[in-house]
């Protein structure tokens, strides 16, 4: 009998299948009438069986050899939390409206990262679906959720979850879930779930109990290295694969991003990523509609997002940290910790024509060198941002952008992803200016890891050079300090910058030439801090200006250009209009200008 690893409901019953070659004997215990029923050893360290008069929502867990019992490595709840046991879930229960969503494609898509528990005042999935409408005004496609996979206690970033399939009970479980999906199809929303195969969290990881999930041939920054390449790791393939695979089939997803995949060590001719990005394709394919697979990588390898056809991995995205790095040197000339690799705008520069500074160049702050050209590669593969979840949370206070640039440099920053033909995304409530930080905080149990969090914590800044000391990670209050207050949106300064995001999100739709890949662009700048973008496609063209000086600049505009957005005028909080003159038009100190030769 073939199927999924973990509790499937069949017929009358539950199907169990658990790999633990490490037991010889496994058997399935019943917390309602506290009775164990063997599984039958199925080859390859697997053991499966049937068991009649189970049903959805009933508790189980696992005992290896009469030990203890432990929760199922492919859970799929944990209702009472990660040392708990693990629920039945059946997804063929749930009601779906979404038979007409066709979702997202790439060269359309628009992320917006959001963490659940700090988006809205309940900190669940039913609170996102409360605001949904005000994203669908803003003008984004897609939401990037950040791992929802089950963690110790209530509050937690999300990467320290230990079960991958199971979705944490806090936020609303399963069908939390499943109702959050639904909901942002209706509206016209596209969903990307962060995951975390790279690693796993510290408390309530019984995996290494069950069988060589980990490797020591490799060591990550946070643990253990998940085995995908040394003795036994087919299956433990399987299992992270099948999890992706099922996660977008239940939830009907519309792409994963995986964490830090530069992490996930692995020298096979056919990559664990290459392999998981196949499988979810195959799953969008198979339900009628675009899963896109978003990795994040530090590595600078064009590979990721380069077809498996000529040797690359197939991921439809890569996250681009150079143009982020670069852009905040040019905004605040900060070049502490790894910004010292960046010089800012002649980077920035650098990026918009070619994806990536580091293409092979030495980094000062690994000493060696670092990356390769995507020159083939194209833009709409490179995921850029001027902040996430790690550039605020990197910071000791976890302070936003917005709360460390004037409104000039705000708005410029957000011209510079948002007109750029990259696939952009934005952090929750950046469009209006939040204030609020977004700390690194956790919940664990253990006292012991809460201290260590605690030391590791302080020990990175100071290993960056950043001075400060952070908040308390396991503090209620830091979590607190984190959650949003989208009120802020009414008020000024707020209100204008929430227009102006929109305003960028229309001309972003409206002008093909901005993003698509067939256009020509030529990029330049100088070091006075002028860089100029100009794309053309047939008939239009577009040349986007961006000033990050402290002095007003001449510029170049065709006399059948149209000025389309100028980021300096005063309905978006600016000082006023750039100035035409008998020269020409000069662009306003840190600011931008979007031109066109075609009336849009």
């Amino acid at each position: 009998m073939t199927g999924r690893l973990g509790a499937t409901p069949v017929g009358d019953g539950v199907r169990f299948e658990v790999w633990a070659p490490y037991a010889r004997a496994v058997d399935v215990h019943l917390h309602a009438d506290l009775r164990d029923v063997p599984l039958e050893p199925a080859g390859d360290g697997t053991h499966v069986g049937v068991i009649d008069g189970v049903g959805v929502t009933d508790l189980y867990r696992y005992r290896l050899d009469g030990s203890e019992p432990l929760p199922d490595p492919a859970s799929r709840h944990q209702p009472l939390g990660v040392h708990g046991p693990s629920a039945v879930v059946d997804p063929a229960a749930w009601t779906w409206t979404d038979a007409s969503w066709t979702g997202v494609e790439l060269a359309d898509t628009v992320l917006y990262e959001l963490h659940v528990g700090t988006f809205s005042p309940e900190g669940t999935f039913d609170g996102v679906v409360a605001q949904l409408p005000r994203l669908v005004a803003l003008g984004v496609s897609t939401l990037e959720i950040m791992p929802v996979n089950a963690f110790p206690g209530a509050r937690n970033w999300g990467y320290d979850g230990v079960f991958c399939s199971a979705v944490q009970d806090s936020y609303g479980g399963p069908d939390g879930f499943a109702r959050l999906v639904d909901a942002a199809h209706g509206h016209g929303l596209g969903v990307v779930l962060d995951v975390v195969h790279n690693h796993l969290g510290p408390e309530g990881n019984v995996l290494g109990r069950f069988g060589p999930y980990f490797t020591d041939m490799y060591t990550t920054p946070w643990g253990p290295a998940v085995n995908v390449a040394d003795a036994d790791s087919d299956a433990v393939r399987r299992y992270f694969i099948e999890s992706a695979v099922g996660l977008v089939g239940d939830f009907h997803l519309d792409g994963l991003r995986l964490d830090a995949i530069q992490a996930i060590v692995d020298p096979t001719a056919l990559t664990f990523i290459e392999e998981l990005t196949a499988a979810v394709h195959t799953v969008g394919h198979e339900q009628g509609r675009p899963v896109l697979v978003f990795a994040e990588s530090s590595a600078n390898d064009p590979r990721i997002v380069r077809d498996p056809d000529v040797g690359g991995w197939g991921c439809d995205g890569v996250w681009n940290d150079d143009v982020h790095h670069s852009l905040r040197v040019a905004l605040t000339g900060d070049t502490s910790g790894y910004y010292c690799d960046y010089s800012g705008v002649l980077d920035l520069a650098d990026c918009l024509a070619h994806g990536w500074n580091h293409r092979g160049r030495r980094s000062e702050f690994r000493r060696r060198r670092h990356g390769r050209s995507p020159n083939d590669v194209a833009k709409a593969h490179f995921v850029v941002y001027d902040q996430n979840h790690d550039q605020v949370g990197n910071r000791w206070d976890g302070a936003r952008l917005d709360t460390l640039v004037d409104g000039d440099r705000r708005r410029l920053a957000a011209a510079t992803v948002l007109l750029s033909p990259f696939t952009p995304m934005l952090f929750m409530a950046e469009e209006y200016g939040e204030t609020a930080p977004f700390p690194f905080f956790v919940d664990h149990g253990d006292p012991g890891l809460r201290k260590a969090v605690r030391r590791g914590r302080a020990e990175e800044f100071a290993a960056m050079d950043w001075a400060g000391t952070p908040p308390d990670p396991a503090a209620e209050s830091t979590f607190v300090s984190a959650v949003l207050d989208p009120t802020l949106a009414e008020e000024e300064p707020h209100a204008s910058l929430l227009a102006f995001h929109r305003e960028l999100l229309a001309l972003r739709r409206r002008a093909p030439a901005i993003t698509h890949p067939d256009a020509d662009q030529h990029v330049t700048a100088d070091n006075e801090g002028l860089v100029t973008l100009e794309r053309r496609l047939s008939h239009e063209m577009v040349t986007i200006f961006f000033n990050f000086s402290d002095d007003a600049r001449p510029i170049e505009v065709p006399e059948t250009g149209n000025v389309l957005l100028d980021s300096a005028d005063s309905r978006w909080g600016g000082p006023g209009p750039s100035a035409m003159s008998g020269d020409g038009l000069t662009i306003a100190p840190w600011s931008a200008l979007l031109t066109s030769t075609t009336a849009l």
